[in-house]
């Protein structure tokens, strides 16, 4: 065989391998997660590649992981749903059961045709949330996919959009702040209707005649320790560790905030930031929750 020719078949089998890792390290939505409710309204496609959740004025639809876990880091592409999406809620989040259960939630909230959506954040620990944070975002998260993040470590948990850190929950329970890292979680996701409360207050309801409403994933990835089977396993990412949030894959078991990573969250709580549980004095008339007076990065 020619040398040429050997050098074609050599480039091709690169271009193979580099696309079976590429969807290997993406996940696979019939091998990572069950369909919990909708039945047809949730649908797996392209070869576990994608998954669609839709919501009529009959059902919505939800999906969990089949697998539970104890720290790491998630990522999910997700493109929200177009158009009038006032009342409908899709949620994305980590949670145990129980009613002392941990939660780690992100939640986006539609609204009217052109007005922004609002991306609702919540930490639980043993039952307890209460600590909302809402952004809205810098740019249309329904025009194509965007990725969202959680790293979860025992010092700190951090919520990311397209790698940018948007917020920080602290280990706090030197000064006796609850933390979730006892309870392994599942990720969740579920396309809702909510008209009674997540647009404007509940004020503009759901128009059904847009309806059905779809929300859609992609590229689903999981670094973290797996659970719950005989042998407890750790997805680790070679290299040094770094505190560094430009490796999309640095190792997470003790990732944190450095300077770059609090001039870009800076700039998405001054830019973005619409709530603050934490500037709420009328809602905490009698102090605000401890965590509030310690360093938020």
């Amino acid at each position: 065989m020619s040398s040429s020719k050997v050098s074609v078949m050599l480039s091709l089998s690169a271009v193979l391998l580099s696309s079976l890792l590429a969807m290997a390290a993406a996940g696979n939505f019939y091998q990572d997660f069950d369909i919990t409710f909708g039945e047809q309204r949730a649908k797996i496609l392209n070869g576990g590649q994608l998954l669609t959740l839709d919501l009529d004025q009959y059902s919505g639809s939800g999906f969990k992981s089949k697998n539970e876990y104890l720290f790491g880091r998630i990522d999910m592409k997700i493109k929200l749903v177009a158009g009038n999406s006032a009342g409908t809620v899709t949620a994305y989040y980590l949670s145990s059961q129980g009613p002392t259960h941990d939660e780690i939630d992100f939640e986006f909230l539609g609204n009217s045709t052109g007005e922004p959506y609002t991306l609702h954040t919540n930490v639980f620990s043993q039952g307890k949330g209460n600590r909302e944070q809402q952004f809205h975002l810098w740019f249309d998260p329904t025009k194509a996919f965007h990725t969202y993040s959680l790293v979860w470590n025992s010092q700190r948990i951090i919520f990311l959009v397209d790698n940018i850190p948007i917020r920080v929950f602290n280990n706090l329970e030197s000064v006796g702040v609850p933390f979730p890292k006892n309870q392994p979680m599942r990720i969740y996701s579920s396309l809702w209707n909510a008209d009674d409360w997540a647009t404007q207050g509940g004020r503009v309801k759901t128009d059904w005649t847009h309806a059905p409403f779809t929300a859609s994933y992609r590229n689903f990835k999981a670094n973290a320790c797996v659970t719950g089977s005989s042998s407890s396993s750790c997805g680790v990412t070679t290299g040094a560790s770094t505190n560094s949030l430009t490796d999309q894959q640095s190792s997470w078991h003790n990732q944190g905030i450095d300077a770059a990573g609090r001039n870009r969250i800076r700039w998405v709580q001054q830019k973005f930031m619409v709530y603050n549980y934490c500037a709420d004095l009328k809602r905490f008339p009698q102090g605000l929750p401890v965590e509030c007076s310690r360093s938020r990065f």
